[in-house]
């Protein structure tokens, strides 16, 4: 063996070695902050502004919101698979997202813009941001994401990283509502002091302007932040994969195939989708339950959200260790079973329980943070397993499709309520106009959307997690085979 591979296993930044630093995991989590912050901007306020303060007509923004979302669909395995194939001096996931921070950045700034009063116009404009915007966040987030693998194989270790990013992602969340109120109460819109029911469009400039600052440096920082680990990681991968002589280049079909014969992925990826479903049903559900079931203020559904986003935040660092010590599967049913009881109890409250609707959100933020936590962490040994399978690693492509099903279950989830408040005769708001009264058909189709749609989902998921097989032991020897191949492989390249 070369001198330079014998510096190389004994390098400090070996994964079989070495352990990630505080300020590694520190900088892995600021890489989500940036994405998490504008994905829940533009949920809770992109189609308001397409309507109110763009002047596009409902069913064009929602065309707009359909449009970006198909493509964001169709961009992740396409960017996944080319990510796994990046070949350059700094790996192959930091390029993806050092050279697309501050594009994303910007596009995100340019769908706060009204460049045109022409409803034709504002409509094309608004799809291709959209699409370069979905576009530029796929290359930022995928290659993040499949990082996780990367930079550490330990099984534990890999729980904790994910919670560093799951901190910084629902603190993101949290302070993008933040940061949303205190410029809106800081930029008075002159058009309220006249009577106008219009908001001003300067509010989402100066918020689009200040938080696509805050997502780009945090990109940076994470890419800065791990650099070293990032960079000597993918040499070791292409150390390994230069000892097995059974590596060959796939092609996508063969990939998706590979992808899909993975039985315990399968499994990952029905735990996740059940969880996201259900978070986006209530998250969704939310606004609607608040104000037209408890009779509550508009405002009041950001401090529940709030609650339920605070609470699992605090809960991320107590299931990480519950998981270190009784394994991943045992701390998702913990958190499950608390989330269905929270649910479940949303369906039976009365205006006026306003203190156990919040006790209620209190619960559900403790299950919501095993949704974050638990199925992100069972990826990376879902693809230790296909190492060992297939001789190659392929995290893009695996991550792609997780990320791909949490966008089709934002899809459905809406889709679904969409369609559910329709049967059931909603009655849509009008601008400056008090706030309808709702029939009893609409009232009950709120209250079944926010308890029995994500209790049922959240049931079959803790089904799925029950039959998942790869435990603590299982993935332990995985790691020893692989360890055993490398060895071999490496005696037989002497």
């Amino acid at each position: 063996m070369s001198n330079s591979e014998n510096s190389f296993d004994a390098s400090p930044y070996d994964l079989t070695q070495a352990k990630l630093t505080f300020g590694e995991k520190l900088a892995y989590g600021a890489g989500d902050l940036g994405t998490s912050i504008t994905t829940n901007l533009l949920s809770f306020f992109l189609l308001f502004f397409f309507t109110n303060v763009a002047g596009l007509d409902p069913a064009l923004a929602g065309l707009v919101l359909l449009i970006g979302k198909i493509f964001d669909a169709i961009n992740d395995p396409i960017i996944g698979v080319l990510s796994d194939r990046t070949k350059s001096k700094m790996g192959r996931r930091l390029p993806w997202m050092i050279y697309s921070a501050i594009p994303f950045g910007l596009t995100f700034l340019a769908q706060w813009l009204v460049p045109s009063t022409d409803k034709t116009v504002l409509f094309w404009y608004y799809a291709i941001i959209g699409i370069i915007f979905n576009t530029f966040f796929t290359a930022v987030n995928l290659p993040y994401t499949a990082l996780t693998p990367e930079i550490t194989q330990d099984y534990n270790e890999r729980t904790s990283l994910n919670t560093f990013r799951f901190t910084f992602s629902i603190g993101g969340s949290i302070l993008s509502l933040i940061i949303a109120q205190i410029i809106f109460a800081f930029f008075k819109d002159p058009a309220r002091q006249t009577g106008s029911c219009n908001t001003g469009g300067m509010q989402y400039i100066v918020l689009g302007a200040v938080c696509a600052i805050i997502s780009s440096i945090s990109i940076y920082w994470c890419v800065f932040g791990i650099k070293r680990r990032a960079i000597a990681s993918d040499r070791h991968r292409l150390h390994n994969e230069s000892l097995d002589t059974h590596n060959e280049e796939l092609s996508f079909g063969e990939q998706l195939k590979i992808v899909f014969n993975n039985r315990p992925f399968l499994f990952v990826i029905g735990i996740y989708f059940c969880s996201w479903l259900s978070l986006q049903i209530t998250a969704s559900i939310i606004p609607y339950f608040v104000v037209n079931w408890m009779k509550m203020q508009e405002s009041d559904f950001i401090l529940v959200t709030i609650a339920v986003q605070g609470t699992a935040l605090i809960m991320l660092s107590v299931w990480s260790a519950i998981s270190k010590r009784f394994g991943k599967k045992a701390a998702y049913f913990m958190g499950s079973g608390i989330w269905i009881i929270a649910q479940a109890g949303l369906f039976f409250l009365q205006e006026g329980q306003v203190v156990l609707l919040y006790i209620l959100a209190i619960m559900a933020g403790a299950g919501v943070s095993t949704a974050y936590l638990i199925p992100w962490s069972m990826i990376p040994d879902v693809t230790d397993l296909d190492e060992l399978e297939t001789g190659q690693r392929r995290e893009g492509i695996f991550y792609a499709f997780m990320v791909l099903l949490q966008k089709f279950g934002l899809a459905l989830g809406l889709f679904l309520l969409g369609l559910g408040l329709s049967w059931a005769k909603f009655k849509e708001s009008v601008p400056c106009q008090p706030l309808p009264v709702q029939p009893d058909s609409a009232l009950f189709a709120i209250r079944v959307a926010i308890g029995p749609l994500p209790t049922i989902a959240l049931i079959i998921g803790l089904g799925l997690a029950y039959f998942y097989p790869i435990t603590r032991e299982v993935h332990t020897e995985i790691l020893m085979r692989l360890a055993e191949r490398r060895r071999q492989g490496s005696e037989s390249s002497e």
